[in-house]
């Protein structure tokens, strides 16, 4: 397997960087070029929960438990599982005693109980930026809010979010269900959000909550995390000058998927989100002259460097980084993991 401490800090291969037009052989090719996004890939969580598993495999040795995808991403998950790890559903498949990691998404509470009872020994990969929200729905929750989780139903994260306080927190997924939710006293209402949503959307539904609330409360910070906010800008930024957008990441990733449809809805003619190079459809090319080119969060920077040499190879060679920030943000290791062994 490729290290993914490599893939974190590899770059475009010097054979694929953006040359000069002038410097270019003229063929037919010359006006053909690839848009790259900047910011793209790997997030400091996502690094942060694909360098656990790795650094628990390289302590205990195969097999390592991991309870859910660690992260939203096949070729990830599928590299980790060739190394030994174990991705189960929940705790109870997880041998009474053994490791077990929790993903970067975030668990209810009452997970960690039921790890308990079987005495696991778990590893908590879960988000920083998700466990700051988990922090703020407890304390709304202590203060006797309800709490309007802004999300995806079904998502795991948003499944952790809502354990947190399930008797004080109502699901609004989109600003369609602003106007149907129910609260027991419109002056102690606040809002909270899935970390990897499109923040037009959520600026969206807190705008409608907000008309139907006027005293909503709302977290201490940015919930949508910097880096789901980073990708959705670099993307906005090539989308309106692409005929295609290309999104790397699996269906599953939520961030991922919101890339696209930012990517639609700043003026790609088309945009489409794809597992690897394999998975592009050659007709989608046809009549295209400026493709653009992201991944998302979960997304490792082998799968860009792939889908770059596919691409040459059909006589796009000219790439151009279009960068909107550059990112320096780094999580630790969950804390038993930096002791000695």
């Amino acid at each position: 397997m490729t290290s993914h401490g490599s893939a974190r800090r590899s770059t475009t291969p010097t054979a694929c960087r953006s040359t000069s037009p002038a410097a270019e052989p003229v063929h037919q090719d010359s006006a053909r070029r690839i848009l790259l996004a900047a910011p793209r890939g790997f997030c400091a969580g996502v690094e942060r929960a694909v360098a656990t598993v790795e650094r628990v495999l390289e302590r205990h040795g195969p097999p390592v438990y991991v309870r859910k995808e660690i992260v939203h991403n096949r070729r990830v998950v599928e590299e980790l599982r060739s190394r030994g790890a174990v991705f189960v559903e929940d705790t109870d498949q997880v041998p009474e005693g053994a490791v077990v990691i929790l993903s970067a998404h975030g668990v209810a509470p009452t997970v960690h109980a039921d790890a308990a009872r079987r005495r696991l020994r778990v590893i908590d990969a879960t988000c920083p930026l998700v466990t700051k929200v988990h922090r703020e729905a407890q304390r709304f929750a202590r203060d006797d809010y309800d709490i309007l989780l802004i999300g995806h139903a079904g998502h795991e994260e948003v499944i952790g979010t809502l354990g947190q306080a399930p008797d004080r927190i109502h699901l609004v997924d989109g600003p369609h269900d602003a106007a149907s939710v129910q609260v027991r006293d419109e002056t102690k209402v606040a809002w909270l959000s899935q970390t990897t949503l499109s923040v037009d959307e959520t600026r969206a539904t807190v705008q409608a909550l907000q008309a139907r609330f006027p005293a909503l409360a709302g977290p201490a910070g940015e919930d949508i995390c910097y880096a789901t906010q980073n990708r959705q800008t670099a993307v906005r930024r090539i989308a309106a000058r692409s005929d295609l957008v290309l999104v790397l990441g699996s269906a599953n990733s939520s961030n991922s998927q919101r890339l696209a449809e930012v990517a639609r809805n700043a003026g790609a003619r088309a945009a489409h989100l794809v597992d690897s190079a394999a998975h592009i459809d050659d007709s989608w090319l046809d009549g295209t002259t400026t493709i653009g080119l992201t991944s998302g969060a979960s997304a490792p920077e082998s799968l860009v460097t792939e889908t770059l040499h596919w691409l040459a190879q059909r006589g796009w060679h000219r790439i151009e980084t279009v960068t909107v920030t550059t990112e320096t943000q780094h999580f630790a290791l969950p804390h038993s993991l930096t002791k000695p062994a």
